[in-house]
């Protein structure tokens, strides 16, 4: 694999300074924890020679052979059940570099010192306690998909089904001309679909008959059930027949529920605009995820839950270790890769890890909430709303994107700031899910900088906010409260209310004014106040009061 061929670090794909493996100052054992990730994952290559911001080496660098035989025995030394290949390349630009293709391990990976690591996305995640025979339970030696237990020829295939698979990869944009110019079998090989003169599991789930998939005993089962207010049952459909596959269920399910049919007629001044009760993006995303990331070692219908105002979509077994619910926007681990690599070369799924940013985009940028992950005993939850919040906000987000030409993620970010009068830096960090308010500058600095977003206070007391002109200018109409209070109207409302409760403590105090005001803001006001003279403290700690200063409430009384 060359550089160009990966220029963003995610599950398969990092990059290393040469320094890491330098013999006076190098980590070898970080080097051995980033192979133990891969080994436990799916595989990976690591850059070594290339810095994290760049996509070549230094013109002229040179790397010794002997660094290649280093490098597989210090590996060798430190870790289990790793195998890695290095191998010395040069770049264009004259710059040699070394890359390093860790193979995924048969067993599961540790270092010689018993620790474990897992890849998740582009982070090296340690696993500790009862993951580690979780682990050990979720990556059989051989995976499901490849294993070819039930013997069924190559020649038992559903001969249309064959292909329709074979003509949508030859008429995908996403495959390589060289894929493409192979025959029926040879794609069947280079998929995994078939070894040697039987089908594979994966095989037999795609391409297979009725009778032989449901042999598997692991083939999908969907149902899709619609309740009413009182959660009385008003229509049920099933695919329970192993008919279709995979790849065709999708398809089915989405032409075949009336619900996805439905749409809302709302008012856009003097006309009216169609919105769709459901978003077709986001409910094929939403099956493609079910049906690419469960565990097809056990068995379990896929349930999706039509209710009056949301959707929800019920998939068997957890989230693959590693992703949970607070991360599951930029986490990213596949359970069948196989599957995942077929369902993406046929357009049927996005590139990895981007499922749920698209959904977080295309459910704000309509007006309506982000969907909600949960996280069962032996199952996995995730609820998109089906009623519009805000009709003004699809307005909104379409201006600021045509005038400005917003990212992904700037996207989402305008749909949760406009959705809420006002968020703290604290708050918008945990519905992005990130890890902490140092990352929001990528979502929100740029938005800031052209007045599309509001900023105010600093450190934890920032608030993020739409400004009101903007607001206003759409028809968003967000109920006014006092969470983005500003600072002077905040310390006149606090010395109002002391000069109504003298000897108040600031719980007390806080209370009063308003409860929606962020605590920070608050104290700081306060702290202000009592440092400018214009109130008086006494006691400490919790017996602490507070009262106007008589100088100011002499001139307020001279003003009368």
């Amino acid at each position: 694999m060359s550089i160009q061929d990966q220029q963003v670090e995610g599950q398969h794909f990092d990059r290393k300074s040469l320094r890491i493996i330098n013999r006076e100052h190098g980590d070898f054992p970080e080097l051995a924890r980033d192979c133990v990730c891969f080994a436990n994952s799916a595989g990976g290559t690591l850059i070594i020679g290339v810095e994290d911001d760049a996509t070549e080496p230094p013109p002229g660098q040179r790397i010794d052979r002997s660094q290649i035989e280093r490098i597989r025995k210090r590996i060798g030394e430190l870790t289990v059940n790793v195998e890695v290949h290095p191998e010395l390349r040069r770049h264009a630009n004259g710059g040699d570099y070394l890359v390093l293709t860790v193979s995924r391990s048969l067993g599961v990976a540790s270092t010689t010192d018993g620790r474990y690591f897992l890849r998740i996305g582009d982070a090296c995640l340690p696993i500790v306690g009862d993951d580690v025979l979780r682990l050990a339970n979720e990556r059989p030696t051989t995976p499901w998909e490849t294993l070819t237990t039930l013997t069924i020829l190559r020649s038992a295939a559903d001969p249309a089904k064959l292909a329709t698979l074979v003509k949508r990869i030859r008429a995908s944009d996403r495959v390589k001309p060289s894929v493409k110019e192979k025959s029926a079998d040879e794609i069947l090989v280079h998929y995994g679909l078939a070894h040697g003169p039987v089908l594979t599991n994966l095989g037999i789930l795609l391409i297979s008959t009725r009778v032989d998939r449901a042999r598997l005993g692991t083939a999908p089962v969907i149902q899709a059930i619609k309740v009413d207010e009182r959660g009385t049952k008003i229509n049920k459909l099933v695919w329970d027949d192993y008919t279709l596959s995979p790849l065709e269920l999708v398809d089915a399910v989405w032409e075949a529920v009336p619900d996805f049919r439905e749409s809302y007629e709302l008012p856009d001044g003097l006309s009216r605009t169609t919105v769709p009760a459901f978003e077709e993006a986001v409910v094929r995303e939403l099956l493609v995820n079910a049906l690419v990331h469960r565990p097809y070692t056990q068995r379990g219908d896929i349930f999706l839950n039509l209710r009056p105002d949301q959707l929800e979509i019920v998939n068997p077994g957890r989230l693959p270790l590693g992703v949970t619910p607070n991360n599951i926007l930029h986490a990213s681990r596949r359970r069948n890769d196989g599957l995942a690599r077929i369902f993406h070369d046929i357009g049927l799924m996005e590139r990895e890890g981007s499922g749920f940013d698209l959904m977080y985009d295309r459910l704000l940028a309509t007006g309506r909430g982000a969907p909600v992950a949960t996280e069962g005993v032996d199952s996995v939850h995730i609820t998109i709303p089906r009623r519009v919040v805000h009709f003004a906000i699809i307005r909104l987000i379409a201006e600021a994107d045509k005038n400005f030409q917003l990212t992904q993620r700037e996207r989402i970010a305008l749909g949760l700031l406009a959705q809420s009068e006002s968020l703290s830096a604290g708050e918008l960090t945990s519905k992005l899910e990130l890890s902490d308010p140092g990352a929001l500058r990528e979502w929100v600095a740029r938005m800031v900088e052209i007045g599309l977003v509001e900023r105010s206070g600093r450190t934890k007391a920032t608030r993020y906010s739409v400004p009101s002109k903007l607001l206003r200018s759409a028809g968003v109409d967000i109920r006014t409260t006092l969470a983005r209070v500003l600072p002077h109207r905040l310390r006149a409302l606090i010395i109002e209310d002391l000069e109504r409760f003298p000897e108040s403590s600031a719980p007390e105090i806080h209370q009063r004014v308003g409860r929606e005001i962020p605590p920070r803001s608050f104290r700081r006001s306060l702290e202000e106040l009592a440092a400018a003279g214009q109130i008086l403290a006494t006691g400490e700690r919790r017996w602490r009061r507070y009262q106007v200063a008589a100088s100011i409430g002499q001139e307020k009384n001279r003003g009368r």
